[in-house]
This record gives C-alpha cells, structure tokens and sequence, in this order.
C-alpha cells in the first residue's frame, strides 16, 4: 500500500467512524447531512438480495423516509422510547472495494449493541457504502447494511444501524 492509499483508506476510516458516532449519540440532522440528496439507506430482508425495487426490504429509505423516522425517535411522547434507545457501534475489517473519479465502494463489518428499556440486543452484519466526493469530504450515496440474521424474526427494529 502506498502513502496515498494509507491517507484514503485512514480518511475512509475516519468517516465510518464518524458516522457510527453521529449514530451512537442519535445527531440525527448531521447524519443525514452525511448523505447525497438521493442517498439511500438500505437494509435487505434476505441475504444476497440484488436489489430494492422488486423485493420486499427490512429499511429501504429516501431522505424523507430517514427524516420521519428521526422525528419519531426523538418525539418525547412515543413511548417505545422511553427511555430513549442507546446504541454502541463497533466497526471492523474496513476495506476499499473499489474507485473511481466519482467515488467509491468500501465494505466493513459492524457489531451494535442495543438498549431499549430493559433488554440488550445485539445485531451484526457487513455493510457496503457507496461514496461520492464532495467539497467538504465524503457522502453517502447508498448505505446497505447485510445483517447475519436478516431473514429472522426481529421484534421492531428502530433506530438506524
């Protein structure tokens, strides 16, 4: 790996990173910045899924979809958050998959630790962004998240993984 591979990959690590905190401290509004305007937000309901038009999605949401569920999450009268959720993100395996002028492709592996009232949940996956420069650094273009156990049978999923 050469010095501007090392830089890319530290900055592509950087941002990950970033995002799972913005997550971990639920700063919905900045982490919708973090997205494209036409950035997508993905989280398939079988594995190997090709695609999010002709199959049926766990999370399958446009801006304004990430937007309304912020809202949900952060209203003070809805109930499946009192206490409010609180969430650790730990990311792993952080990999280039691949470049170009535009953008590129990075996969890593996730681990996230849930706690909504008195349980503790754990989900896991492999995730793949599509990044496009920006001025200012990285955006999302599609975020698609591969949990291990997708096709089971999830009590409601609510806050963004």
């Amino acid at each position: 790996m050469n010095f501007r591979d090392w830089n890319e990959q530290q900055d592509l690590t950087q941002f990950l990173h970033h995002e799972a905190r913005l997550l971990d401290e639920h700063r919905w509004d900045e982490w919708q910045k973090l997205f494209t305007p036409d950035g997508l937000y993905w989280v398939p309901l079988v594995h190997g899924q090709a695609d999010h038009l002709n199959h049926a999605s766990l999370f399958c949401e446009d801006a304004l979809l990430r937007s309304m569920r912020a809202r949900r999450l952060e209203q003070a009268r809805a109930y499946s958050q009192q206490p409010p959720t609180r969430t650790v993100h730990v990311l792993g395996n952080i990999a280039l998959e691949s470049r170009d002028d535009a953008g590129c492709t990075v996969r890593s592996t996730f681990l996230l630790l849930e706690w909504r009232k008195t349980e503790q949940r754990t989900f896991g996956g492999s995730v793949l962004h599509t990044l496009r420069r920006a001025d200012d650094g990285w955006r999302i273009q599609t975020k698609r998240i591969d949990l291990v156990n997708c096709d089971a049978p999830h009590e409601a999923l609510q806050v963004f993984l």
